[in-house]
């Protein structure tokens, strides 16, 4: 398995398999990979040549310096969890100065309005940072096809947005949330839940299950308001937004219509982590 550090070393690559006709499928992450990334890269295997791995914690999408400064990080450990499915992969692991050189920055971007939903009220310039770092990795990668699940499913659309407003010639597939055994997303930052934290946060996934159930008989308004109440009786949760929103423009939804797709979601905190998670709704 190849690793790389250097972008120049990453193109050259790139062009190699290029020249001779091989697809190249991309799944970026910012490491402390867990199953539900294994199961993007196994993804991206099934339906490209060869695939490569970015692990980069990105600065830039991170409103908060101490959460930046927590994200845990273990380059070796990420490297053998992708060693067990394939030797097929390049992985990808530059520091920030060879992404952003001294000027460690964002760009600015319209995503038509998606940047100001959900997320983007609650994390100022994240999707600025996430826009900045998949438009450069994209074009060092110059994928045909990137991978990313739908558990960030506000951030896979924005990214859709991204690639259709610059033109760039990639595929971008989402792909099912991977959940732990209790039902709760998994994501890199579990990792720092407690035992009882992890088995308490589970219950973000019933109260997602139970929207569900109930999005035929009652309206959005009542849905919302069931929710909160749910969470000012769970004592070791604490809501931050719950939002029932179009599927596609992401804008909330005050009547529901015929022929809409809807979604629900959900960020809240377990003491200071934070986690998210939505579920389709129809």
């Amino acid at each position: 398995m190849q690793i790389l550090k250097e972008k120049q070393s990453l193109k050259e690559q790139i062009q190699a398999y290029k020249n001779d006709g091989l697809s190249i499928g991309f799944v970026p992450t910012m490491g402390a990979l867990h199953q539900g990334h294994i199961s993007l890269i196994q993804k991206a295997l099934s339906l490209c040549d060869k695939v490569v791995v970015s692990i980069f914690v990105n600065p830039t999408q991170f409103d908060n310096p101490e959460d930046l400064e927590k994200y845990p990080r273990d380059l070796e450990k990420d490297v053998d969890r992708i060693k067990k499915i394939s030797d097929q992969v390049i992985v990808f692991s530059p520091a920030a100065n060879e992404i952003y050189g001294s000027n460690v920055t964002s760009e600015e971007f319209s995503f038509d309005g998606l940047e100001h939903q959900m997320e983007g009220k609650f994390r100022k310039g994240h999707f600025n940072g996430v826009g900045t770092i998949v438009k450069k990795l994209f074009e060092m990668v110059q994928p045909d096809k990137a991978f990313f699940g739908e558990k960030d499913y506000q951030q896979l659309q924005i990214i859709k947005k991204l690639v259709e407003k610059h033109h760039l010639p990639v595929e971008v597939i989402g792909c099912p949330i991977d959940r732990e055994i209790s039902g709760l997303a998994r994501s890199s930052r579990n990792e720092r839940l407690t035992t009882e934290q992890r088995q308490n946060a589970a219950a973000i996934y019933k109260v997602l299950q139970q929207v569900k159930e109930d999005f035929g008989t009652k309206s959005a308004s009542e849905l919302i308001d069931w929710v909160r109440d749910r969470f000012r009786s769970e004592s070791s949760l604490e809501l931050e937004y719950f939002e029932i929103a179009n599927a596609d423009t992401l804008r909330p939804v005050e009547e529901k219509k015929e022929g809409e797709k809807y979604r629900a979601f959900i960020a809240a905190y377990s003491g200071d982590i934070r986690l998210i998670d939505n579920i389709a709704l129809n």
